[in-house]
């Protein structure tokens, strides 16, 4: 079996803890900025003492979503108002890339703001094809969860809409894409990829998303450490249950 690397992901938000929280656990807030997903919701929850259930969708092409389901479960675990959120999600979909798989928000708070970081990791999709088909998809989720956490950064921090953000990106993204076409038409090869390099490396806006701004990496134990709540929802017959 190939093994793989868990992905992790964190910022530093300048944000009271709260706003941070919320615009991070309510669905209709966390679908507005985080790339991975295009629908959250949250399912009917007839017993409170049982995790929160919910449904997650992408689409990947006009008029076709991959679909999953999962459980979430937070809880305050430090005297010094760390929180984290632990949560579990599975798909039957055949399109799903991801069959399972299991992760944990978690927010810090310092005396610079709030420390935002996600540790996941998952079970590929696709049969016999999955692995092959995950190391190029384990790297694209690493990027969009990066890109993500900094598009929700300057969300709270400057007051940027993800919708303007995403715009942002789209038209640098393209000026970029640009100026790399005319080197190619119009320079020998040497000139081509000098001004090609300089146009990927070349540093974004400060108002436009990126995921460089974001640690990839545990910086200590504690960060890198999944919550005690996320063992308890390991095989919870709630996420067998396809809505």
């Amino acid at each position: 079996m190939v093994r793989t690397r868990a992905l992790y992901v964190e910022t530093l938000i300048r944000s009271p803890s709260e706003q941070v929280w919320r615009l991070t656990q309510e669905p209709d807030q966390h679908q507005r900025w985080d790339l991975r997903f295009t629908e959250i919701d949250y399912l009917p929850r007839p017993d409170p003492a049982q995790p929160q259930r919910f449904r997650y969708a992408v689409r990947v092409l006009p008029g076709l979503s991959v679909s999953g389901v999962g459980l979430c479960a937070g809880e305050l675990i430090r005297p010094d108002g760390t929180r984290t959120s632990a949560l579990r999600f599975a798909s039957a979909h055949p399109l799903s890339l991801i069959r399972s798989g299991s992760g944990y928000w978690r927010y810090v708070p310092t005396p610079d703001g709030i420390r935002f970081l996600t540790g996941y990791d998952y079970q590929p999709g696709w049969g016999r094809l999955g692995p092959s088909a995950d190391r190029l998809l384990r790297p694209l989720m690493g990027w969009a969860t990066a890109w993500s956490f900094d598009r929700l950064r300057l969300w709270l921090e400057d007051g940027v809409s993800p919708r303007r953000s995403l715009h942002r990106a789209l038209l640098e993204a393209g000026a970029r894409g640009a100026v790399c076409a005319g080197a190619w038409w119009g320079l020998p090869v040497p000139g081509a990829l000098l001004v090609t390099v300089t146009a990927v490396l070349a540093p974004l806006s400060s108002r436009t998303p990126s995921a460089r701004r974001c640690l990839r990496r545990p910086p200590d134990r504690l960060s890198a450490t999944p919550p005690e709540s996320g063992r308890l929802l390991a095989d919870h017959p709630m996420l067998q249950e396809q809505p």
